[in-house]
């Protein structure tokens, strides 16, 4: 049985990863209710571990993240230790500089942080170290759910009834209100020196427009949200040009903000309607469906669910790939979000399904590419998110979209985006295009570019593929598959 109390009275290290808040975080709470001193650290693991940010507009997240953290525990009494290395070095080497006997941390869930974790909890148990990990990063236990042959469950409605039969998850817990220091403070490394932020070019300088990174901006996003957005979610979510999400995505990536947290702020609103709120907390749990497919799954976000894809005849063209990326594939609302990507480190979740379908099927290259660049791009990058809506675009994860439902970028613009605002915001060249034409600039008379200002070809690029002639030449390629076993 693994030692429960600690060897000494030293104090305890408290390991943020991707928790960085003070509100509901349970290894936090737990440690200041020893009563001993309390050492708070983060981690830069290497880049093999693959347990920090999923790319540089992540990154660009963290440096804010942990300065409003920092922040955050000098006001308590504390501070932040900042470390650099294997996670096991660094910490064997502050418990003997410490004397600390014990380690808390909050579990992590993706699978190159847990086989972190594993021996590591043993080795420093081994030490005479206390080591105690909790929960409170997902809703659920992604182990804990099963299906009735007791499996894990590849799809999500039955998932989502399974979770919502267990009851409320318990309320989240307030964050302490003073954190007792050590005596002596180990060393720690420059938060600037990680050379987190980009330079020259500052491609992030437009981020601040739309966030503000930290616990703060998180928990008042959340009250806002609950208080002026959740009513007329269900229809609101799926407008673009409209501000009809919570935008908490990055807040939760990184941990600012505990899903418990934001579940409890939709409990007992009776101000909105029950189908707005049960759509969102739909939506949260799609988080900790994606999590239990990636601790079932450890390479979900390199390897076909659904093996039969494994001999789909995927192309790739560099300089087709290269305009998905900068937004100019001529087709209007795949370009918004595209831009919107490079311009805020986001997209809008119904522009992101429409964006990946014109990659993988319009294009036809392979789902993987694409979920490699939102990895590197999104400041809400998460590891099971990310993958899991890919393969389901792709047709080749759990509970898929077929993949023979090809989305037609011009109809998904005018179902969505109806007016154009979106497209308006974000590819600025077609501002004056009438809505008629928006969607479909390349259909506009002469008359109609020419008022609007639009040069195709030089202003705006004619599409990139016949979207007609792209869906037949995906579905001849499914059609190679199909009848695979």
């Amino acid at each position: 049985m693994p030692n429960d109390t600690a060897a000494n009275d030293g104090p305890v290290l408290v390991w943020f990863r991707k928790d960085l808040r003070l509100d509901d975080n349970h290894a936090l709470s737990a440690a200041v209710a020893t009563g001993r001193a309390v050492i708070p650290l983060y981690i830069r693991e290497p880049d093999a571990a693959g347990t920090g940010p999923l790319g540089a507009a992540q990154a660009w997240w963290l440096h804010h993240s942990l300065q409003a953290l920092e922040a955050s525990l000098v006001a308590l009494g504390s501070r932040l230790l900042l470390a650099s290395g294997q996670a096991k070095d660094i910490l064997s080497k502050i418990v003997i500089d410490t004397g600390a006997g014990a380690v808390f941390w909050n579990r992590r869930y993706d699978p190159k942080g847990t086989a972190i974790d594993e021996p590591l909890m043993s080795g420093l148990r081994n030490d005479g170290v206390l080591v105690r990990s909790f929960a409170g990063q997902l809703l659920h236990e992604p182990s804990r759910l099963k299906t009735g042959t007791g499996g894990p469950y590849r799809v999500y409605t039955p998932f989502w009834r399974a979770l919502e039969s267990t009851g409320e998850p318990d309320a989240p817990i307030d964050a302490p209100e003073t954190v007792p220091a050590p005596d002596r403070w180990p060393q720690s490394e420059l938060l600037k020196d990680w050379q987190l932020l980009p330079v020259k070019p500052d491609w992030a300088k437009t981020f601040s427009e739309v966030w503000t990174p930290g616990e703060a901006s998180a928990l008042q996003r959340l009250s806002d949200f609950a208080e002026d957005g959740l009513s007329g979610y269900k229809h609101n979510r799926d407008r673009p040009g409209v501000d009809g999400t919570s935008l908490l995505s990055p807040h939760l990536a990184l941990g600012e903000i505990s899903p418990a947290r934001i579940w409890h702020a939709t409990r007992g609103r009776s101000d909105a309607p029950a189908e707005d709120v049960t759509t969102f907390r739909k939506e949260v749990v799609w988080r900790d469906f994606s999590y239990h497919l990636l601790f079932h799954n450890p390479t979900l976000p390199t390897e076909n669910l659904n093996r039969k894809y494994d001999d789909f005849p995927w192309t790739f063209d560099a300089a087709a790939f290269g305009r998905w990326t900068k937004g100019m594939t001529g087709y209007p609302i795949v370009d918004a979000g595209m831009r919107q990507l490079w311009r805020h480190g986001y997209m809008h979740n119904r522009v992101r399904m429409i964006a990946a379908s014109f990659l993988i099927k319009d294009l036809l290259i392979d789902w993987r590419r694409g979920e490699a660049w939102f990895a590197e791009t999104l400041v809400d990058a998460d590891p099971a998110s990310n993958a899991a809506s890919w393969q389901w675009v792709a047709g080749s994860g759990a509970d898929a979209s077929p993949f023979f439902r090809v989305f037609n970028p011009i109809l998904q613009g005018e179902k969505f985006d109806p007016e154009g605002g979106y497209i308006r915001r974000f590819v600025p060249e077609l501002a004056r295009m009438p809505e008629k034409y928006i969607h479909r600039p390349f259909e506009a008379p002469s008359a109609v570019l020419k008022a609007a200002n639009v040069a195709l070809g030089s202003d705006y690029p004619a599409p990139i593929v016949n979207h007609a002639m792209a869906r037949d030449r995906a579905l001849a390629a499914y059609n190679t598959i199909k009848d695979a076993a």
